[in-house]
Formats: C-alpha cells, sequence, structure tokens
C-alpha cells in the first residue's frame, strides 16, 4: 500500500485512510489480522475519453447508475482529511467531470469492531442533478460471499428479486443457491455479477477466520438503480466486491444526499459451506 495514511483505530479494528487520494479506506485489520482489503496497485480500465482509471482496492465512493465518464471520476489526487469526535472526515475537491463533491465520515463509535461511514454527494453543479450514493468495498478473494435473501411471506406475490449482468453465468462452480441465501465462493475464473433489492439489510464476507458483515437502510417505496437493486456483488480473479447503494434522488444545487453502512466484525473460524451454517452464524452472531 504505496499511499499517504492515516490511522483510524480501536482495540479491534484498524482502518488506514488515504490522505494522497480518495476518499479511500484502503486498510481493514482485525485484532491484528492481514489487511482484508484489495491491494490494486496495477488494476485498471480505460474510460471512453483515453483516460486511466486507477481502481486501487480498498472502500471507495461512486455515484450511480454508472457511467463510464461520470463513475469513473478519477481519484489520484490528495483529499482533506480532519479529525472529528471519534472518527475522521475525507473530502474530495469538487470532481472536474461529475461536479460533485464526495465525501466520507468514518467513525470508530466505540471499543468493539464496529464502524461507521457516512458518504456523501454534495451537488456542486448550477443545476438539479439525480444520483444515487454507491459505497463498493473491495476484499482479497478467496473467500465466501453471504447475500441473504427475502423470506418474508408475501402469498401469492413474489418477495426477491435478482438482477444479472450479461457477462454472469448461473452454471459458475462456485454459486450455491438456497432459499434463504446466495453463498458465492470468491475464486472466479470470469467476471460476475448479481444485484438485488434487499431489505433484509447486510450483506457478509468470510475470508481466513474474519467474518465482515455490511449493513444499510432499504427504503421499500423508493427508487434504485440497476432494476431496483439496493445491493450488489462482483467478483473477478482478483478481487470480490461487496456494494451498497442509496435510492435514486433529486439533487438541489449546493444539497447533499447520504447513505450510510456500518460494518461489524466477528471471529468464525470455519468457512460457511452451505445454508444451515449461515442460519447458524444468523442465530449466533446477532446478524439480523
Amino acid at each position: 500500500m504505496d499511499h499517504d495514511c492515516i490511522s483510524l483505530e480501536n482495540d479491534s479494528l484498524r482502518l488506514e485512510i488515504a490522505r494522497s487520494i480518495g476518499p479511500r479506506i484502503l486498510g481493514l485489520s482485525y485484532k491484528g489480522s492481514p489487511n482484508l482489503l484489495a491491494d490494486l496497485p496495477d488494476f485498471v480500465t480505460q474510460r471512453p475519453d483515453g483516460k486511466t482509471y486507477r481502481f486501487y482496492g480498498g472502500h471507495r465512493l461512486w455515484q450511480a447508475p454508472e457511467d463510464p465518464i461520470l463513475s469513473y471520476s478519477l481519484d489520484n489526487i490528495p483529499v482533506e482529511v480532519r479529525p472529528i469526535q471519534n472518527g475522521l472526515m475525507i473530502t474530495k475537491p469538487t470532481e472536474v467531470d461529475s461536479r460533485i463533491e464526495k465525501s466520507m465520515q468514518v467513525l470508530l463509535p466505540d471499543n468493539t469492531a464496529r464502524a461507521v461511514i457516512t458518504h456523501r454527494l454534495k451537488n456542486c453543479n448550477p443545476v438539479p442533478i439525480t444520483c444515487a450514493p454507491w459505497a463498493i468495498t473491495q476484499f482479497r478473494s478467496g473467500g465466501t460471499v453471504i447475500l441473504p435473501l427475502n423470506e418474508a411471506d408475501t402469498g401469492f406475490l413474489p418477495n426477491r428479486n435478482l438482477v444479472l449482468w450479461p457477462y454472469t453465468d448461473l452454471t459458475d462452480r462456485n454459486l450455491q443457491f438456497g432459499r434463504g441465501c446466495i453463498l458465492v465462493k470468491a475464486e472466479m475464473d470470469a467476471p460476475f455479477k448479481v444485484g438485488f433489492a434487499n431489505p433484509v439489510g447486510w450483506l457478509a464476507y468470510w475470508l481466513k477466520g474474519v467474518l465482515f458483515v455490511k449493513y444499510a437502510g432499504y427504503e421499500s417505496q423508493a427508487a434504485y438503480p440497476d432494476y431496483g437493486c439496493s445491493s450488489e456483488c462482483y467478483a473477478n480473479s482478483e478481487f470480490l466486491e461487496l456494494e451498497t447503494l442509496g435510492p435514486l434522488q433529486e439533487i438541489q444545487p449546493d444539497d447533499s444526499i447520504q447513505h450510510v453502512e456500518t460494518w461489524r466484525l466477528f471471529d468464525v473460524p470455519a468457512r460457511p459451506e452451505n445454508e444451515a451454517d449461515v442460519k447458524r452464524l444468523v442465530e449466533e452472531l446477532g446478524l439480523r
């Protein structure tokens, strides 16, 4: 991790916040563990205008719906990182492409393995814009993702959706579908992505004895990007992403919208192998 960073830590967690790029959380360690987040110094993509977007790894804030210029606005310049009570405020200068000011408030509210990240998009355009905050966490591959499905009894009506991308292969050997969850082994040979509306409110990733859980709210009457997705998961051969999205909202000039994630981490020595393992974890850890 070759960037200027500042640490935010308690007895359970250590976060590395970038100052030279961002806004980014580049490091996440649990009880002295190695960094759980992906480190991707060489992973890049070319924008339609020929500029290179660098992913870097870690946790980032994008705007949705995905746009090859606006979502991939370059974040290669220093950001302001200032201390606040129990945390740090990260603010990026107004983006040239989108005229959006991005910021993340990162809090460790107590001495437990819990972090609260508030993502904000401020409209610095002279006219209203419509978009949604998109919080994306890139992890090292090799673990298992848990995607919980809505199990509410809706009678004869549907109670869940599953959104697929053109490259998604539902016959992939690393997928396991259950009634209450989808398990994804992050050992993909080819890119894979699914999304869904997530009233259950959490996503999880198990890696080397640590279970990471991220929580985000869901508004049942709101419009979400990507055919109604509030949660998404992307995987390829190099990394795994857990993504949450806020509702699409119109932002007036000089106003902002926000999206809050809460992270919790747990000791879980054994990899969850099936839906029965997941149900046991939900009960034991109180994930609901």
